[in-house]
């Protein structure tokens, strides 16, 4: 569950942000604040995975802010939400890493679609221990491929999460289990089902029909061209 905290000095404009991040799955609320103090207090005293923040702040600018911020929470996920403009503003933002920039007012799909971006490309650096080009290229520099790739997808599977799934059969020329999926891809027995079944319907993967030691039969799934 990501934990996000909202930095906006106007409270219908955090109300709504609160809203819209509601329709997002997997991301909770950690807190709401007004100014540049606030922010950096509650930094302090909570875990906080993405920070939502304003740039024209009553104490201090979100963009005097982010080295203090970069400074002292490295690890922090930045999306700037904001009426600035200035390309200046935009390029010193960009300095300090920042996940994305939306311009106010923003739309509830915008809005939205920054937020499953920015988990989709946290997911992806989170599961792999090493990366290959096709990992890169998907988060840097191809976002609009990876969208375009994911309208594509039937409803319940991810692109980044499949990427994973093929990664994992490519690695096992004895093939792999439901079960033994799920334990690699830290997931439910039902989503990997999913995933593999969806492989085998695009001609990718083949499942075959084996029995265990007990005589139970189990599909065991193996990536064409693979199969020892």
């Amino acid at each position: 569950m990501l934990k996000v905290l909202i930095a906006e000095d106007d409270f219908r404009i955090a109300q709504v942000e609160e809203q819209f991040l509601r329709k997002v799955t997997d991301v909770t609320l950690a807190g709401k604040v007004l100014n540049a103090k606030e922010t950096m207090e509650f930094l302090s005293k909570n875990e906080v995975d993405l920070l939502l923040l304003d740039i024209y702040m009553p104490d201090e600018l979100g963009t005097e802010l982010l080295p203090k911020i970069k400074s002292h929470y490295p690890k922090l996920d930045i999306i700037m939400v904001t009426a600035a403009t200035e390309v200046e503003m935009l390029q010193t933002a960009l300095q300090y890493g920042i996940t994305n920039y939306l311009l106010k007012p923003v739309t509830m799909e915008k809005f939205i679609e920054a937020i499953e971006q920015y988990k989709r490309k946290k997911t992806l650096i989170k599961n792999y221990k090493e990366v290959d080009q096709s990992i890169v290229d998907l988060y840097f520099g191809n976002g609009m491929k990876l969208e375009n790739e994911q309208k594509t997808l039937p409803s319940g599977i991810d692109q980044i999460t499949l990427q994973k799934v093929k990664s994992i059969l490519e690695e096992c020329t004895d093939g792999i289990s439901i079960e033994e999926m799920g334990g690699k891809m830290g997931a439910s027995r039902t989503t990997a089902r999913r995933y593999l079944e969806y492989l085998v319907s695009i001609n990718i993967c083949q499942a075959e029909q084996e029995y265990g030691i007990v005589g139970r039969p189990e599909r065991r799934y193996y990536l064409k061209n693979n199969k020892k």
